[in-house]
């Protein structure tokens, strides 16, 4: 009597999803399945270098990335699909795909950065493309049902339409980034349903997950995103050269969850 063993499933290391024996690429996220996740001593994990032209799924839709300087996200949207957007990063589209602006709620947030803040939906069928002036990497974050995860301003690339959008000002954390105007998070939330979130991190990408309690201290502007469960506030490490005395402003994070960093950002002048 022959036995045959059954054939397991690849488990993706970066979103957990099962693809099938004989998968390279993760048909969740697009991550490499036959490379190992790299680790610091630290505990920083990179996050997954999608190849130049993978694809992946998510819904009834395919998005496929191109290049990997300043890499894009072309998406093939399927008829009962759309994804939102900040309507800067869009590269292009086909003429069918229809655009409208989303109504956004909380405090009033017109200009960043020197740009309006325009939050804009895109609708199924058709193709349509977006990338950020800039080099860097996707972060792709596929959502489960009842996830929350914060994303500091002008990272976040698009958003599936299942995922529930709203931004925050944090107060706190008016010295570190905008020299007084306060820094915005934009927060994702799912409910019932799945949704994909997809960020540009400029430089290389870093994700740590910290166990309850854990603090680490983070320069503001490598801040990516966070889950909701970590705590983040704005402290003041004194230092002091000679006879003068001056403060270094850190972002302390606080788990439990993830935290994802940025290597290369710059600093906002009191300007801006």
């Amino acid at each position: 009597m022959l036995c045959f063993r059954p054939v397991e499933a690849i488990q993706c290391g970066w979103c957990k999803a099962q693809n099938q024996p004989g998968t390279t690429t993760c048909m969740t996220c697009g991550a490499p399945l036959d490379v190992r996740d790299k680790v610091s001593d630290s505990g920083w994990r990179e996050a997954p270098r999608l190849r130049d032209m993978t694809e992946f799924r998510f819904s009834g839709s395919t998005c496929q990335v191109e290049g990997e300087l300043v890499p894009v996200a072309e998406i093939a949207l399927d008829p009962r699909d759309a994804v939102y957007f900040e309507h800067h990063i869009l590269l292009w589209k086909d003429e069918s795909v229809p655009l409208s602006s989303m109504p956004t709620n909380g405090p009033r947030r017109t200009i960043m950065g020197g740009m309006p803040h325009i939050v804009t939906i895109a609708n199924g069928p058709g193709r349509i493309a977006f990338s950020r002036d800039a080099p860097g990497e996707l972060v792709v974050l596929p959502l489960h049902p009842g996830m929350e995860l914060d994303v500091r301003e002008h990272a976040f690339l698009l958003a599936s339409h299942s995922i529930q959008y709203s931004f925050v000002r944090i107060k706190g954390l008016v010295n570190l980034l905008h020299g007084g105007s306060g820094m915005f998070m934009d927060r994702f939330v799912t409910q019932q349903y799945p949704g994909l979130l997809m960020l540009h991190g400029n430089g290389n990408v870093l994700e740590r997950t910290l166990r309850p309690g854990e603090k680490i201290l983070v320069e503001p502007g490598g801040f990516l995103y966070k889950d909701s469960t970590v705590t983040m506030q704005a402290v003041q490490m004194p230092l002091k050269t000679g006879l003068f005395r001056h403060g270094m402003y850190l972002a302390e994070m606080v788990g439990p969850g993830r935290v994802g960093i940025q290597s290369m950002y710059h600093h906002h002048g009191s300007g801006e």
